[in-house]
This record gives structure tokens, sequence and C-alpha cells, in this order.
């Protein structure tokens, strides 16, 4: 008797997973074939998605996006390594989250929002370049991954270009009134 108890439920659910019901089998593929679209993801990230590279003249960081236009996705790849780059070096972001749930005997319900504001004033970003960008089709839509470096020191040259140029213009706002607190 105890066998037939321990195999009445394993008979179920081999009875479930073939099942002939064709609704029940479309929303199993979908459900596969999101999973795949995930798992394409990952395999197909190139290694400085989950590794970026380290330099004692830089910093790195990557991003990915998704969209079904090809420039948005890369636009988006670009705003969240940008973004992580911000705030590596020392930037600020706000974040606000919106959730709502309701719970009832049979089912749950959730609806999420979620903005970020990454907000770069205070951190000079001249000089950061995209290194690497690589594009993959996630079924009808573009994945975008990037990979974005922000050089330091002396081998930011925009920056430090950006940085003479101040100087000189303020050495000839100032010239003048030099002169004149000699007299």
């Amino acid at each position: 008797m105890k066998k037939l108890l321990l195999l009445a439920p394993v008979i179920a659910l081999l009875a479930a997973c073939g099942t002939t019901d064709v609704y029940q089998k479309r929303a199993d593929q979908e459900r596969e074939r999101q999973e795949a679209y995930v798992e394409r993801a990952i395999s197909k990230a190139p290694e400085w998605m989950t590794k970026v590279p380290l330099s004692n003249s830089a910093v790195f960081e990557a991003g990915t996006a998704v969209s079904g236009d090809f420039s948005m996705a890369d636009i988006k790849a670009k705003a969240d390594a940008f973004g992580k780059i911000c705030m590596l070096a020392g930037g600020t972001a706000t974040q606000q989250t919106k959730i709502y749930r309701t719970d009832s005997a049979v089912t749950s319900t959730e609806m999420s929002e979620m903005a970020l504001r990454t907000n770069c004033k205070e951190v000079d970003l001249t000089g950061v370049e995209v290194k690497e960008i690589k594009r993959i089709a996630e079924g009808t839509r573009f994945r975008t991954y990037v990979l974005v470096a922000l050089p330091t020191g002396d081998a930011n040259i925009l920056r430090r270009a950006k940085e003479e140029a101040k100087q000189r213009e303020f050495a000839a706002s100032r010239q003048e009134q030099a002169f004149k607190e000699l007299n």
C-alpha cells in the first residue's frame, strides 16, 4: 500500500509533463524560449562583461541593454556603462522605485517601475571612450554589450588638453588686471 501511495504523485507528475493540452504546450514553449534568450545572453556575453580589465592608467566598466531598435540598444548600453564609470569616479545617482503588489487566494500580481538618474556634474568624464562593443540578436530584439574606459592622470590626453586651455583662458583674462595692479 505504501508503494502505491508513493507512486501516485510520480505518475501524476509524468502525466502532467506529457500533456496533450495545446495551450499548456504553447505556454511551456514560450517559457522555454524566454529561458533560451537569457541563457544565450549569458553565453554570448564577452568575458569583459563580468571581468572588466584592470589598468594602472584607466578605469573600465561594462554595460548591456536590449531594445527592438538597433540604435536604442547601443544608446542604453552606453548609458549603463557611462553611469557606472561616473559612479566609480565619485559621481552620484538617485533612484526611485515604485512597487505595488496584491495577493489573493489564487494569484499574485506585481507592478513595478524604476527610474534611475545618474548625475555626473562633479565628475569630469572627458576622455571616456568606447573600447569594445558587441551586438547579438535576442529573438526579434537587439542586445548590445559595451566596454568603456576612462583614462586617468597623464593617460587622459583630452582632459589634460581641456585643463591647459582653461589655464590659458584664465591667464589671458587675468593679464590686464595684473598690469593694472602694477601701476
